[in-house]
């Protein structure tokens, strides 16, 4: 299962997502190993795993599935931006900017 919380659906929801959901994607890169790709998307894979969390569609390919199961997504605003944060049980290091991980 993968959830967001409140705060990241008020930023879905001010995009107006009218039928579309949040792809999640892990894909190779970054200083750790693997990055974090979302967007928004109205076509579900035909292999995809489907959740839905906060009224928030969520689309996840088998391969990304894998790295980002139990994981929450937040969006967080601080000195050096905003932005959606993963917080991934899975992750076993990040690198020192946090915008990739190692599994």
């Amino acid at each position: 299962m993968i959830t967001i919380t409140d705060k990241a659906k008020e930023i879905a929801d001010a995009e107006s997502l009218a039928g579309q959901g949040l792809r999640l994607r892990v894909v190779g890169g970054g200083c750790a190993g693997f990055s974090y790709d979302l967007y928004f998307e109205d076509k579900i894979g035909e292999m995809d795993e489907q959740f839905e969390s906060n009224g928030v569609k969520l689309y996840v390919d088998p391969m990304s599935f894998q790295y980002l199961e139990n994981t929450e997504i937040d969006y967080v605003e601080g000195l050096h931006g905003a932005g959606f944060k993963f917080n991934n049980p899975n992750s076993k290091g990040s690198c020192g900017c946090g915008s990739s991980f190692s599994a």
